[in-house]
């Protein structure tokens, strides 16, 4: 049914103005956007002939985002990455056996990212924006389930504990507390933090809630020397000193709040972001007019860039298959059984006949050779000065070029 409705939206125009429907955890269909719908219906009239490449309009889009990123282009480039969102969720959410977050819930929260992934995306460096936004959604999807989960078996006493005094901030003011409150709230935490010695339940990872002593205890620390533990970005010029003392339950009820704050700010709940099938409204950007010769010129500036990709993208291909050649026999295995196989270290070392730690840190030292081998290329190659900034850009990209060169070898195998 997934594979009908994804194979249904044919089209350079539907490919880039519209949005994935959801009914519970099910996908039904695709929302229009009216308003992109008319846009690109424009832009293809200015062309000098039609124009149906998908990476014409991504090079095309992509190049008014850079320009000015809160254009009608960032929302095409958003619709464009729908289909590759859903996938990278759909692969994510099964490997998490908990069943807690559905895939609507999880596609919902990641394409929140296409921000990030527009960002990051390096053109000039010869890779394809969909593997790219395909490793980008994967991994934001993992970390996220990965905290989530870690929240969802912490109590609020663990969670207080674990937190830092900057998200306790930034988690009060988004929900919206006032400066006065703050200070109270954060000098309380303050003080649990430094009276409550965890004592953590037997057989768990969950603390319990400290006893009514603690809770005096943490009282009696709020009231005495405020001043000497003020947090230093609220001193306490803003807690009236002439203020009743607060007691053990008042100071347990402001945690709670923090609490909530906490997982609210950090763990929102996932809501779609995506367009709506009945927006009607339009930008005076669809209407204007626009000049026929600029319209030729950034048609042909595209297609050079496009022809530009595609040859770095071959080179980077024969750069790194040649690499992946010069590795041993058992470095060549182990990318081969995790990439193409899908098996977990574990089983790649049962595989292999090797302890699991072995195959981690080969499977460690043959990606860093790769992506010394790709490094090397790109600034010789391509004129780019290799900083931390490229270097995490490609170690992204290697994970994606690496899943898609052996599902590819996979497939002409079994052909």
């Amino acid at each position: 049914m997934v594979g009908l409705i994804m194979s249904s939206r044919k089209g350079i125009t539907k490919i880039f103005s519209t949005f994935l429907q959801f009914d519970a955890n099910r996908v039904i269909g695709w929302a229009t956007d009216p308003k992109l719908r008319r846009n690109i219906i424009q832009r293809q009239k200015l062309l000098s002939k039609p124009e149906n490449s998908e990476d014409f309009w991504v090079s095309y889009w992509y190049k008014e985002w850079q320009v000015q990123t809160q254009s009608l282009a960032r929302q095409h480039l958003s619709a464009y990455l729908q289909e590759v969102c859903y996938w990278a969720a759909n692969k994510t959410v099964t490997q998490f056996s908990s069943g807690k977050y559905t895939l609507s819930d999880c596609f919902q929260a990641i394409i929140t990212k296409t921000d990030k992934i527009l960002q990051g995306f390096k053109p000039d460096m010869g890779f394809n924006i969909k593997n790219y936004a395909s490793a980008i959604f994967s991994s934001e999807l993992k970390e996220l389930l990965r905290q989530q989960k870690e929240v969802d078996i912490s109590t609020d006493w663990r969670l207080l504990r674990k937190l830092t005094q900057k998200r306790l901030v930034e988690s009060l003011e988004n929900a919206g507390l006032n400066s006065e409150t703050i200070p109270r709230y954060v000098l309380a935490w303050k003080c649990y933090q430094a009276n409550y010695a965890p004592r953590q339940e037997k057989g768990t990872r969950k603390l319990a809630r400290p006893d009514d002593k603690v809770w005096e205890n943490i009282a009696k620390l709020y009231n005495s020397d405020r001043e000497a533990h003020a947090p230093r970005a609220y001193r306490l010029s803003q807690i009236s000193q002439t203020e009743p003392e607060c007691s053990g339950e008042t100071i347990e009820t402001w945690l709670l709040a923090c609490a909530k704050a906490v997982r609210a700010y950090l763990y929102p709940n996932m809501t779609s972001l995506n367009a709506t099938a009945g927006d009607n409204s339009g930008e005076f950007q669809d209407i204007l007019p626009q000049l026929r010769q600029e319209s030729l010129l950034s048609e042909i500036v595209v297609q050079e860039e496009i022809e530009e990709r595609k040859s770095q993208q071959s080179q980077i291909n024969d750069v790194l298959i040649a690499a992946i050649k010069e590795l041993d026999e058992q470095g060549v295995n182990i990318l081969k059984y995790y990439y193409g196989g899908n098996l977990t270290q574990s089983k790649i070392a049962k595989e292999l006949g090797v302890k699991q730690y072995t195959v981690s840190r080969r499977l460690s030292k043959c990606k860093e050779t790769l992506l010394l081998k790709l490094a090397t290329w790109t600034k010789e190659s391509l004129h780019i000065s290799v900083n931390s900034s490229v270097v995490d850009y490609m170690s992204t990209a290697l994970e994606e070029w690496l899943q898609t060169y052996y599902k590819r070898k996979n497939s002409i195998a079994e052909s």
